[in-house]
């Protein structure tokens, strides 16, 4: 599914998954209850074996960003897990983990200026967001859900 959000286009998959674990305190890295550092590790593997440059995985406040390229656009994946807003912001450790993977294509601001500036993100958008799909369904242990 992608998305078109100004100056940031957008795209995502949710699904369950018995690949990917919560490691001791690695939310510490992020918020709490925000995981998905196997799932990050994981990713970034199967992308650069797909050809992308994948810089080293950086912690965000929401989970893990696996920078594909940042020229002329940055073009990244995100990913962590759906985080339940009924238990104060955190997950739930006992069950099934809901994960989500988005790909993300941001202009810088001062590309956006001026219309003959801005770069078309679409087909980047829509070929990294194909190569995700292709790896999220092609790996048996990965379960495709509709949007929580």
């Amino acid at each position: 599914m992608l998305v078109a959000m100004g100056s940031i286009d957008m795209s995502g998959y949710w699904f369950t998954s018995s690949l990917f674990q919560i490691e001791p305190g690695e939310d510490a890295d992020t918020n709490p209850g925000c995981y998905g550092r196997q799932l990050a590790i994981w990713l970034k593997n199967r992308l650069e074996r797909r050809g992308y440059s994948v810089e080293p995985i950086i912690n965000e406040d929401w989970g893990r960003c696996l920078m594909c390229s940042r020229d002329p656009f940055m073009l990244w994946v995100g990913c962590g897990n759906v985080v339940d807003p009924e238990r104060s912001g955190t997950a739930h450790p006992d069950k099934s983990l809901v994960w989500h993977c988005f790909v993300v294509a941001e202009v810088p601001w001062w590309r956006r200026l001026l219309p003959f500036s801005r770069p078309d993100t679409a087909a980047a958008v829509s070929q990294l967001d194909k190569d995700l799909g292709a790896i999220l369904t092609g790996a048996a242990e990965i379960i495709i859900v509709e949007e929580p």
